[in-house]
């Protein structure tokens, strides 16, 4: 596994170093000493996409870091990257992530940016509390998208938080649950029903139930790197913490608040828990 790892590795630093240049599979897989089939099956094993879209996936996301500190076209930009028109960008751009180029640069909202691939990822500490949390309401979008990105995406290119709050600034709540019936996760976002003061077209009411809460801060992050600490977040949350300290899911509501315009790119995360005997007892 070490010689694949060190393989892929080998063809991750000639993508990064030609990213704005040609780059097809048989040229990895001659970097590597594979041949072209065995490259690409190895490839898609380790890494989870194929070449081709790692490429895609890391030349967006240096395009949007560009746009982001450069004052030129984007279509120029684009084209550095090997775009040959603003519209197959624009179509990229949209199929990565559900909005369009100008909708991000008017907004200028996190995005789920693709870094550079590493096998060694640095150290990972999260702070947390226990906390008793009183009922409270939310009013929310139900999500009509199967990644949650892309509707959090939406909801801040278009303005929602304050369509529904009548123009406020208000912390946002990401709201998710298992939905048994159709084994699916069920994804919402909106703000508390006392600031609700808006247009609430199309939105639901959530009742969020009270109790015991493991309350999580993600580690700030840049605006480039907040959504994938998101991600790790929650992942550590599943694979470490929960297991470690004996807590176990209620299966009711969990949370994730922040304000986009607050550019302060660090998110509280709540999770109803109960102690893995007291599920035991009940």
């Amino acid at each position: 596994m070490e010689q694949t790892k060190q393989a892929v590795q080998a063809a991750i630093d000639y993508i990064e170093e030609n990213l704005t240049q040609d780059i097809d599979n048989a040229a990895l897989a001659k970097v590597v000493g594979y041949s072209e089939y065995h490259f690409l099956r190895v490839f898609r094993k380790v890494v989870g996409i194929t070449p081709a879209d790692y490429i895609r996936k890391r030349r967006i996301s240096e395009i949007v870091r560009c746009m982001d500190r450069e004052e030129r076209p984007i279509s120029e930009i684009a084209f550095e990257f090997g775009f040959n028109s603003k519209e197959n960008f624009t179509r990229a751009f949209k199929r990565e992530h559900h909005i369009l180029p100008t909708d991000y640069k008017s907004t200028q909202n996190s995005l789920k940016l693709y870094d550079r691939l590493t096998f060694e990822l640095p150290p990972f500490d999260v702070r947390y509390e226990i906390v008793s949390l009183a009922p409270f309401r939310l009013v929310v979008y139900p999500s009509d998208e199967e990644y949650t990105p892309h509707f959090w995406n939406k909801y801040n290119t278009q303005n929602r938080s304050k369509i529904l709050s009548g123009g406020a600034v208000t912390e946002d709540f990401g709201v998710c649950i298992w939905n048994r019936e159709k084994r699916r996760l069920d994804y919402f976002i909106g703000i508390r029903e006392s600031e609700a003061k808006g247009d609430l077209t199309g939105t639901l009411t959530l009742e969020i139930e009270g109790g015991t809460y493991a309350v999580f801060d993600t580690p700030p992050a840049t605006q480039f790197h907040f959504v994938a600490s998101i991600h790790r977040t929650w992942d550590y949350i599943a694979r470490v913490w929960l297991p470690e300290n004996g807590y176990r899911r209620t299966g009711g509501y969990e949370l994730e608040s922040y304000i986009e315009q607050s550019r302060r790119y660090s998110e509280r995360i709540y999770i109803p828990i109960i102690k893995e005997n007291e599920h035991e007892k009940a």
